[in-house]
């Protein structure tokens, strides 16, 4: 029975929805020491986290069964993403839970901070009536800069139209097409820093974006621009926003979120007169609690018991709707992998992957990990669908993935071609009934069941070898399930997939290559 540990508070409607899932054991401990998470986290399957737990890689190391993370949220920062891949946990958060309640703190920042809300609230408050001391910017009219039209970014740019603001954004992966319905002005990042009167970003923390705005940023901008940020710390620079506050080319800040989480007492930033700051209140509504918590344990509980993947951080996602299309590639593209893997006497330097008729319409990222999976189970005992592509990668097998719209003799086929150890082609279709099915290899076409011990026979197209073949397993007590022949008469060659059942030693191995007209005879287990 799957075991699941729940080391955050969670809210009663997720709690419930686990304890409820047949086959399913819950852990409620919220409040673990790292040390006693450590020795927790030893039986556990699921582990259902929010912002409190820390997943370190020791953490990691210490789960011998774990094979799901669910982050109720959408920040995954407190995670070891890369130690949980390189296991094959996967990581899933809960991205869409809190989108309306964050988008909506965001801009409560800027509203409050272009009205100067709480200085004025905290000056009333001590006995003073400072009217004009805190006269604001009226937001009508005003450009707001977005960076990031992810789900949350876009409910930012439709609420900020309410209020009749000119909206700009840059995000390079958002069409022109989709901006225009959305109703606002696709520009590159440059450009938003020079037009917009208040910036702010809803973007996720990487590399890439940690520091995005900083000195150089700020000079850009307008003298007086309002930085909002209520996404992650360090995304705006901390130092440099002070320089910038303090020399007035910053006009003030809304933070919801820092570096260091809870900041220290005498951070200058909370301290300043112009900054308008809360504790990470971005997703703190009870709307938004019961969203996360909802979600994440649907997440968790689908993944163990269904292999549903939603949301994942370190995997391609695979809802059920998608599952269901998908499963019959799934386990065709597991087949294929085996099957390159275990013909391929050595190191494999690139597998391309090409998607064919009706199955190139669908999301194939998940079929492409499992050719992967496949592919190197006879290299690594511990691939599996989430670490297969990091496998790959440490071993320099280049992946190469495409679509066609070629005809060919079925409505969907995988076609995979290994470089390397040696060039080979194997291609495989889905028959009716999702059965999948071996129809090429090399330029043998057949329709062969990849199942269990096969042998991969060629041989020069003379008489009598089918029989010398089945002669040589008959006295060696080796049954033959099946057998597909396969010839191609311009080179007076012709090859067998023979399922045999139990799987021949090497001593028959040697047997059939020594029979007469034989040229090449390979084992290959394809499983169940």
């Amino acid at each position: 029975m799957p075991k699941v540990l729940v080391s955050d508070p969670l809210a009663p409607q997720g709690l419930e929805i686990l304890e409820r899932a047949p086959g399913l054991e819950v852990v409620d401990a919220p409040g673990l020491s790292p040390g006693e998470l450590e020795e927790a986290i030893r039986d556990v399957d699921g582990l259902v986290i929010r912002s409190g737990t820390k997943v370190t890689a020791a953490v990691i190391a210490a789960a011998e069964k774990l094979r799901v993370i669910g982050r109720a949220g959408i920040g995954v920062d407190n995670v070891d993403v890369d130690a949980a891949t390189q296991r094959g946990i996967v990581v899933v958060n809960t991205p869409e839970g809190n989108n309306v309640t964050t988008a909506e703190h965001a801009l409560a920042l800027l509203v409050s901070l272009a009205r100067h809300v709480p200085q004025a609230t905290s000056s009333m408050k001590a006995g003073r009536w400072d009217k004009k001391k805190y006269q604001g910017m009226e937001l009508f009219n005003r450009t707001l800069g977005v960076i990031g039209l992810g789900n949350i970014g876009r409910i930012v740019a439709l609420r900020a139209r309410g209020l009749g603001m000119r909206v700009i954004a840059a995000d390079p992966h958002i069409s022109a097409e989709m901006a225009q319905r959305l109703d606002v002005e696709l520009v590159s990042l440059d450009d938003l820093f020079e037009r917009a009167d208040a910036v702010t970003v809803h973007v996720p923390r990487t590399s890439e974006t940690t520091g995005l705005l900083g000195k150089k940023a700020f000079a850009r901008m307008k003298k007086g621009v309002l930085i909002i940020n209520a996404a992650r710390g360090g995304i705006v620079d901390e130092a440099d926003l002070l320089a910038a506050l303090d020399s007035g080319q910053v006009g003030g800040a809304g933070l919801d979120v820092f570096v260091e989480e809870p900041p220290p007492a005498d951070h200058p930033l909370v301290a300043h007169e112009r900054v308008v700051c809360t504790p990470h209140l971005g997703a703190s509504t009870e709307q938004a609690q019961v969203n996360v918590s909802i979600a994440v344990a649907e997440q968790v509980r689908d993944y163990l018991l269904d292999g549903a993947i939603r949301n994942a951080v370190n995997v391609p996602s695979i809802s059920p709707e998608l599952l269901e299309q998908v499963r019959p590639y799934l386990e065709l593209g597991v087949k294929l992998g085996r099957f390159q893997g275990q013909l391929c006497p050595g190191a494999v330097d690139e597998i391309e992957i090409e998607y064919a008729g009706e199955v190139a319409e669908l999301r194939v990222a998940p079929v492409t990990v499992a050719v992967l999976k496949g592919l190197l189970e006879s290299v690594s005992d511990r691939v599996n669908m989430v670490n297969a592509p990091v496998v790959a990668q440490e071993r320099g097998i280049k992946v190469v993935e495409s679509k066609s719209n070629r005809p060919f003799d079925f409505a969907s086929t995988i076609t995979t071609r290994v470089r390397g150890c040696e060039d080979r082609l194997v291609a495989g279709a889905v028959f009716h009934g999702a059965q999948p099915r071996i129809v090429r290899v090399d330029d043998f076409m057949l329709e062969a069941i990849p199942e269990g011990p096969t042998i991969f026979l060629q041989n020069q197209d003379q008489p009598g070898v089918v029989g010398q073949v089945g002669r040589a397993l008959g006295d060696a007590g080796i049954n033959i399930s099946r057998m597909q022949l396969a010839l191609v008469p311009e080179r007076g060659e012709a090859a067998m997939l023979v399922n045999v059942d139990p799987a021949p030693d090497e001593g028959v191995l040697e047997k059939l290559r020594a029979l007469p007209h034989m040229l090449a005879v390979q084992l290959v287990d394809l499983g169940s």
